[in-house]
């Protein structure tokens, strides 16, 4: 009897707490309202990525006792999501369908009061942003395993949008079916990529069961919802959105799997103290072209942190390079080397400055 009056007396201090806790995001929300007037006044950005790594970073130092910092952060990551939405209801585009891997770093980023606004090619999801169909964007641009994404770097040639901010999600591949047991499954449908990081696992777990690409790997978990032989491999928000079973988690071959998102907007986010430099240049056919352009770098002491190369297609053999630096493009040293770049390249283009991820 006793242990049930101590219950409720802890349940009723944990209403007290709450109380004050909706006290205080109504005084946060308050203040969010007056903020957003003064950016719809001045023109300026209702997304602060330099201002969420401030608070990110915040957390991050604390010293907490019980709460569980990930906890703590999603928490935050959704009241900054509802009060960028207080200030003016964002639209985000990203590479669909819903419950993509795509889908999700874009709710990781941006929380899940905004509007999401699902797309068919990355082509899309640029002209949302530069014709303001979207205010951000979200596509992928690299795996650690599969390598780069090539057509999104090829999308920032022609376009003027800016990389705003990069999202890391850690990639798990589980197995979707409305069956409920291995031995029913005759076909596994995914995309190419998720398919080839899974083989040795389907090789040991389902050896005759004919392997079916799909565009996307939501689109699989949708077709498999449609034949209980059938099995698709994506991920658990695919799992929820489509009412399958999930046979088997986490099936990828190698655990560290991870692919790195970027948003893209149309703006440059002041420095935030740990910031990263996207540009593109190409070069002039000589020897030591290449050489002199890694010099410059060297002697601004930019650490250079990727190096990619693709086909111009403006002439054969010629080529694009994209690199990222350490630092923004406000930094006394990579402005030096931006400029000192342009006068040596027949073409440069600063593709972004943004907070590195903080995860």
């Amino acid at each position: 009897m006793n242990k049930d009056k101590d219950l409720e007396t802890l349940r009723l201090q944990i209403n007290e707490i709450d109380n004050k806790i909706i006290e205080l995001l109504e005084k946060r929300s308050e203040i969010v309202k007056k903020i957003g007037s003064i950016k719809r006044e001045k023109g300026l950005s209702f997304y602060v990525p330099e201002r969420e790594n401030q608070i990110y970073k915040t957390l991050d130092s604390l010293k907490l006792n019980f709460m569980n910092k990930n906890s703590l952060k999603a928490i935050f990551r959704e009241i900054m999501s509802a009060s960028i939405k207080m200030e003016e209801p964002l639209t985000i585009s990203y590479l669909g369908p819903e419950a993509t891997f795509t889908h999700q770093a874009a709710i990781e980023k941006f929380g899940t009061s905004l509007y999401y606004q699902p797309e068919e090619s990355i082509e899309d999801v640029f002209f949302d942003v530069e014709q303001d169909r979207a205010d951000f964007g979200v596509v992928p641009i690299e795996n650690s395993i599969e390598g780069v994404v090539n057509y999104t770097l090829d999308m920032f040639v022609n376009s003027n949008v800016k990389i705003v901010s990069e999202i890391m999600v850690d990639i798990k591949h589980n197995l979707l079916s409305k069956s409920t047991s291995l031995s029913e499954i005759k076909t596994v449908y995914s995309h190419p990529n998720a398919l080839g990081q899974c083989k040795n696992w389907l090789k040991k777990h389902l050896p005759n069961a004919i392997l079916l690409e799909t565009a996307s790997t939501a689109k699989a978990a949708k077709i498999a919802a449609k034949d209980k032989s059938a099995a698709a491999i994506s991920s658990l928000a695919a799992s929820s959105l489509y009412d399958l079973n999930v046979l088997a988690k986490g099936i990828e071959d190698k655990i560290n799997n991870v692919t790195r998102f970027l948003v893209i907007g149309k703006h440059i986010p002041s420095p935030s103290g740990e910031d990263k430099t996207s540009l593109m240049f190409s070069i002039h056919d000589k020897v030591g072209a290449l050489y002199s352009i890694l010099k410059i770098f060297y002697d601004n002491q930019i650490n250079l942190t990727r190096i990619e190369s693709r086909p111009s297609k403006q002439e054969n053999w010629s080529y694009i390079f994209y690199v990222d630096v350490d630092g923004h493009i406000e930094s006394e040293s990579v402005k030096k080397a931006f400029d000192s770049l342009s006068e040596v390249v027949p073409f440069v283009k600063l593709l972004g400055s943004y907070p590195k991820y903080i995860k």
